[in-house]
């Protein structure tokens, strides 16, 4: 006997909420990246996105469900409850523990699990307990990599008959294409005075800054430069007390650009990632890329990134990084060839697929 066919335009609501905050990081990019292509590449299906303030960055259908604290708890399950939809998305972890019908959600990492001292208590207890809710609650769950995956059945015991693999995107050329010029010139601006090692990402003890900056002082006339949100208050200090660091904190867009433009190379030697997006906008430029062997980043980088396999080897990794200085060419060819393979249209149709896998 056959099973059921979906359901013509049934109605898939959308927590876009990530996409509408200001601080726009990896879930945040995600939300908003997927919820953009999501009507086009599934016409099939009708999708309503919720999020708790309005937003430009978000194009398709968007009801705005005014709110602040718990919001995705209280506020959102309300109305889903008035619109009782045929699916719910999270594309960012969090199921509401009220939520009818059919739910689907996106594991992006379980650091939370590996790295618990990275978080405060309170967000410990919560992400701990939506996690969980959200694995006995979904029928499927999506996961960005196979590492992510594997971290769930370890350390959640989860079946993997109910994980599904959907790598992000992030590979399209870039739509700002600075000059490589203009780009050193607005670098000098923010302070950098001489070729540099970008960093994008968190400070905090997990992105391992520390290292990347003890392997620095180990080369000629390098700096290190750190751009995004300033997380540990410590570790931001000692790396601005060396003068081969610059502590830039978050950067818009446009800056970031110029940054990816002028460095030398990114250096990533990230302790644990469910996927890694900086290092999948850096091939998408053309820079080279080092970082670690360790949970998704091989999955991303493939052959055209230089790895280290300690982390926490100052020296290993200064190696690494005049390997890929010395190799640039060929790594800037193959790291187009390889971001080239992860798109959001990819990861939208993907997701799509398992939708109508838990609508079926």
């Amino acid at each position: 006997m056959t099973a059921p066919a979906v359901r013509s335009h049934a109605v898939v609501a959308v927590d876009v909420n990530p996409a509408s905050r200001p601080a726009q990081t990896g879930t945040e990019v995600y939300a908003r990246e997927v919820a953009r292509r999501l009507p086009e590449v599934a016409p099939d299906l009708r999708f309503v996105f919720y999020a708790s303030r309005p937003t430009s960055l978000v194009e398709p259908d968007l009801t705005v469900l005014p709110g602040r604290r718990l919001w995705s708890q209280l506020r959102l399950p309300r109305e889903l409850w008035r619109r009782r939809p045929d699916l719910f998305f999270a594309p960012s972890h969090v199921v509401p523990f009220l939520a009818p019908g059919r739910t689907l959600t996106v594991i992006h990492d379980l650091a939370f699990e590996r790295y618990p001292r990275a978080y405060p208590r309170g967000a410990l207890a919560y992400l701990r307990l939506t996690t969980r809710w959200a694995e006995r609650r979904c029928p499927r769950l999506i996961v960005p990599s196979q590492a992510t995956a594997r971290d769930l059945v370890e350390l959640h015991g989860m079946d993997p008959a109910r994980i599904r693999v959907v790598p992000a995107g992030g590979g399209e050329p870039p739509g700002i294409r600075p000059r490589r010029p203009a780009a050193r010139q607005r670098a000098a601006a923010l302070g950098i005075d001489r070729p540099f090692l970008l960093h994008v990402g968190r400070v905090e003890p997990r992105k391992n800054q520390l290292t990347a900056l003890a392997a620095v002082e180990r080369l000629a006339d390098l700096l290190l430069v750190c751009a995004g949100p300033p997380v540990d208050p410590e570790l931001v200090a000692r790396l601005t007390r060396s003068p081969r660091c610059r502590v830039l904190g978050r950067v818009d867009e446009v800056d970031l650009e110029h940054l990816y433009a002028a460095a030398e190379a990114l250096v990533f030697p990230s302790l644990y990632e469910g996927f890694g997006l900086p290092v999948l906008e850096a091939l998408r430029r053309g820079l080279p890329v080092v970082t670690t062997a360790v949970a998704s980043l091989p999955e991303v980088g493939g052959e055209a990134a230089v790895y280290v396999r300690d982390p926490l080897d100052p020296a290993e990794l200064a190696a690494a990084i005049e390997v890929a200085l010395n190799d640039r060419e060929r790594l800037r060819r193959l790291g187009r060839r390889r971001a080239a393979e992860f798109t959001w249209d990819r990861t939208a149709q993907g997701i799509a697929a398992v939708m109508r896998e838990v609508l079926d």
